[in-house]
């Protein structure tokens, strides 16, 4: 186990961990070289630690072979600069076993896993799901962040959420990314304790100042603008409120046009035009962005000066 992974069970992380976009080239394919510089950028832009192989990664055109490619790259790659969370869902528990397992083994510090679900009606009740975080949890040694977000479907109350990371050993950390995500961070601070090792905040941080008051410690955003999360993030943990909450009205309008209307292209784009990557591409049948959308987004981004428009020039 590396010494990431050692750490893992002892250290509350904390901070920003946004998601790394899988790149591709303009075929479609892999394109590791440029992996390696967009994992350089957003270490250098200062994230406290990375998330792989998220919806945002665009896993789910990924093979399992390419799955694994990419992970072994980042992990490789990363060489323990940060520590590095590695989406691991699967509706099996098995397989999601079997993938955290080998996660761990590559140096993950922390699965991320949302509940096992299928399609529009594939869904599995608490007993299903508490069973299959359990026998996950005993196949591992590194803490698990469960994603609770609506593309599952399905219900995560908080007070189940607490159950779990009080009866589960390695369940400590979870990303809120439902509606009222406040509301909800705070009941689960207040129901589990101590055995809530990191209540995060998710989706683009668009509900970050609410998450932060909530008590939320970290935040998984989009890859494309480390340093203005880590500015309003850092601000907050240093008790400067104000500055917080001004920081967060200043990056807002980045925020907002990445989660309402880029989506997972967002990170990519800025990525391109930063020169990081040779090519934005997603795979099909994920459609690139509008012109006028990603212009729009360029303009907004240029205002704020974020690294991603110059690391690579």
């Amino acid at each position: 186990m590396t010494d990431i992974a050692r750490q893992a069970s002892r250290t509350a992380y904390k901070g920003v961990f946004p998601v790394v976009p899988t790149i591709f080239n303009d075929q479609g394919e892999l394109d590791l070289e440029g992996q390696r510089r967009c994992v350089d950028f957003m270490i250098d832009a200062g994230s406290n630690g990375l998330c792989i192989l998220a919806n945002f990664s665009e896993q789910f055109v990924l093979t399992d072979e390419e799955r694994n490619q990419v992970m072994d790259t980042v992990l490789e790659h990363v060489g323990g600069r940060v520590p590095v969370i590695v989406t691991t869902t699967h509706f099996a528990t098995q397989i999601c076993a079997e993938r955290s397992r080998r996660a761990q083994e590559r140096g993950a510090a922390m699965v991320m896993i949302m509940p096992p679900y299928h399609g529009a009606t594939i869904r599995v009740g608490e007993r299903g799901i508490h069973e299959f975080f359990s026998r996950v949890s005993d196949a591992i040694r590194i803490p698990i962040m469960i994603q609770d977000a609506p593309v599952a479907g399905t219900t995560l109350s908080a007070a189940f959420l607490a159950r779990m990371a009080t009866e589960i050993a390695n369940v400590a950390y979870f990303k809120i990314e439902v509606p009222q995500a406040a509301a909800k961070l705070r009941e689960l601070i207040a129901l589990g304790g101590d055995a809530i090792a990191g209540p995060w905040d998710g989706e683009e941080a668009i509900t970050l100042m609410a998450d932060l008051d909530a008590g939320a410690t970290g935040s998984m955003t989009g890859g494309g603008y480390p340093d203005g999360i880590r500015q309003i993030m850092d601000a907050y943990a240093g008790n400067r409120r104000e500055e917080a909450a001004r920081l967060y009205e200043k990056w807002l309008p980045l925020i907002n046009f990445e989660n309402r209307q880029c989506g997972l292209i967002a990170a990519k784009a800025l990525m391109k035009e930063g020169g990081i990557i040779a090519s934005e591409a997603v795979r099909h049948p994920l459609q690139p962005l509008h012109p006028a959308t990603r212009a729009d987004l360029i303009d907004i981004a240029r205002r704020l000066d974020p690294v991603v428009l110059r690391w690579g020039k």
